[in-house]
C-alpha cells in the first residue's frame, strides 16, 4: 500500500490518474474497511490539508462550498447558515462531534448513500458537483451523479472539488430535518428538505421536497409545482405530506420497516416544509431544526 500527502490539487488530481483513491476524514472508508464491506484501496492520497478545497465562497450569483468543508465549519460557517440553512441543518446530525470535525462535504456526497444527511439539503437548493481531472473539469448534477447505493456516475480520476448552488433570493429558507432514534452516531431512518420562496404577499413562489433514505438514492418530490400560489397553512402541508409518502420506495431492515418510513417520510417533509417557509418569512428557526423544535431523539 502506497500513502501520498498532496500539498496541492494538481498533486491530488496527478496521484488520482496513477490510480490513487483519495481520503480526506475518512469516516466512510475506514469504517467500511473495519466491517469488511470494502478493503482499503492500494493508494491512497490525503487530501485533507488542500486548503482550496476548504472555502466557502458567496458570490452575487453564486454559493459555493469546497468539497474538503467539514460537517464542523458547515454547521456554523455565517454564509452557510445565512444562504443555505439546511446544509448547516444536516451537517449538525452527522454522527458524532468527532466525525464532524473530519468528516467532509465531498466525502459524503461522493459516498452515494441514499441516507446521507447533506443529500437532500444540495438537492433542494440546486446544487451541482464539480468533478476534475488533471485535464478537465466537468459539472453534473446530482440525480446524474447519484446512480444507486454507494454508487456514483464519477469516472476514474475524477476528484469532486466542490458543490455550487444558485444564489438565493432574499424571501426563501430552506430546512432539514430528520426521524432519529438517538442522537450521536446515528444514520437517519428517515429525513426530508424544503427549499422555499415566498412571493410578497407570502405564497408560495417556488418549493422544492427531497426526500433521505426511501428510495435507491436521494428522491426529490416532484409535481408540486401546482402548489405555487398557495398559503403555507394545515391544507399545503398535508398535501405535501402526502405526496412525499405516496412517492417513498422505502426498504423494511433492522431499524424501520417500510410501512412506518413511508408513513414517517410524510410527516418530517411537513415539518421540513414549515421550517423553510418560517425561515424564509424572517422568523428565528435555530440550528438544527431537529433541536429547534424538538424533533428526534430526546436528550
Amino acid at each position: 500500500m502506497s500513502f501520498t500527502i498532496a500539498t496541492s490539487l494538481d498533486d491530488a488530481l496527478a496521484a488520482l490518474a496513477d490510480g490513487a483513491r483519495p481520503i480526506a476524514g475518512g469516516t466512510d472508508l475506514v469504517v467500511g474497511a473495519r466491517q469488511g464491506k470494502d478493503p482499503l484501496p492500494q493508494n491512497l492520497v490525503a487530501i485533507d490539508r488542500l486548503g482550496e478545497l476548504a472555502r466557502v465562497e458567496v458570490t452575487d450569483s453564486e454559493i459555493r462550498i469546497g468539497a474538503g468543508v467539514t460537517h464542523a465549519q458547515l454547521m456554523v460557517d455565517a454564509s452557510v447558515v445565512d444562504h443555505c440553512t439546511a446544509i448547516a441543518d444536516a451537517a449538525a446530525l452527522v454522527g458524532s462531534p468527532a466525525t464532524r470535525n473530519v468528516g467532509t462535504l465531498g466525502g459524503n456526497v461522493m459516498n452515494g448513500s441514499p441516507a446521507m444527511d447533506t443529500g437532500a439539503p444540495l438537492v433542494v437548493l440546486g446544487a451541482t458537483a464539480e468533478l476534475r481531472t488533471a485535464s478537465a473539469t466537468r459539472t453534473v448534477a446530482l440525480d446524474e451523479l447519484w446512480t444507486g447505493p454507494g454508487q456514483t456516475s464519477a469516472q476514474p480520476g475524477e476528484l469532486c472539488t466542490a458543490l455550487v448552488m444558485p444564489a438565493r433570493p432574499a424571501t426563501s429558507g430552506s430546512a432539514y430535518v430528520r426521524l432519529e432514534y438517538r442522537r450521536t452516531m446515528e444514520i437517519a431512518v428517515v429525513g426530508a428538505a424544503a427549499s422555499v420562496t415566498l412571493a410578497s404577499d407570502g405564497a408560495i413562489e417556488s418549493l422544492r421536497v427531497a426526500l433521505t433514505a426511501v428510495a435507491p438514492t436521494i428522491l426529490e418530490v416532484t409535481g408540486l409545482d401546482d402548489l405555487s400560489g398557495s398559503t403555507v397553512d394545515d391544507g399545503l402541508l398535508a398535501s405535501v405530506a402526502e405526496r412525499a409518502s405516496g412517492q417513498a420506495t422505502p426498504i423494511t431492515d433492522l431499524r424501520a420497516s417500510d410501512r412506518y418510513r413511508s408513513k414517517m417520510i410524510g410527516v418530517m417533509a411537513r415539518r421540513a416544509v414549515e421550517a423553510a417557509a418560517m425561515r424564509a418569512r424572517g422568523e428565528a428557526v435555530a440550528v438544527p431544526v431537529n433541536r429547534a423544535t424538538g424533533v428526534g431523539a430526546a436528550e
